[in-house]
């Protein structure tokens, strides 16, 4: 029997999200990618510009899911519990929010695992591709935040 009382076997998926190109924006996906660089066999990570409909089928597969993305407003770390939105309209377009993707996934394949968005703040959405001090304090957080949900 496992005395750890979290199932390390759960199946995670890590979804970073953001343009890599506009500084902080690119939050999510420097922290998909470094999660990827952790080597864990039950993780698996994407490192998207956007939530596509494509990922619904991969989400519904998993126990659960942590969106990692930048926010404008936000002055601090946030860990934000997700659920699929109440609605059977799939009246939705190219790209997704987490919610809608969950809801997409549940409509589609009967399942969605737990899920939580992690909202990173930034402050520089300018072209280019280095983080502010602000965004890189934030991704240190945010992994610490992955490593408690995931163990």
């Amino acid at each position: 029997m496992n005395s750890n009382p979290k199932n390390t076997q759960k199946t995670v998926l890590v979804l970073g999200y953001g343009n890599p190109i506009r500084r902080d924006d690119g939050i999510g996906q420097i922290v998909a990618t470094e999660v990827e660089n952790w080597n864990i066999p039950n993780v698996k990570c994407l490192a998207l510009h956007q939530l596509l409909p494509e990922v619904a089928e991969t989400l519904s597969l998993v126990d659960l899911a942590i969106f990692v993305d930048a926010s404008i407003t936000g002055e601090t770390v946030e860990l934000l519990p997700l659920k699929p939105l109440e609605t059977t309209e799939l009246n939705w377009g190219h790209h997704l929010n987490p919610q809608s993707l969950l809801t997409l996934a549940k409509t589609l394949y009967h399942k969605t695992p737990e899920a939580w968005l992690i909202s990173v703040p930034g402050v520089d959405f300018e072209l280019g591709e280095n983080l502010s001090e602000t965004a890189k304090q934030g991704v240190t957080i945010a992994l610490e935040k992955i490593k408690q949900l995931i163990t």
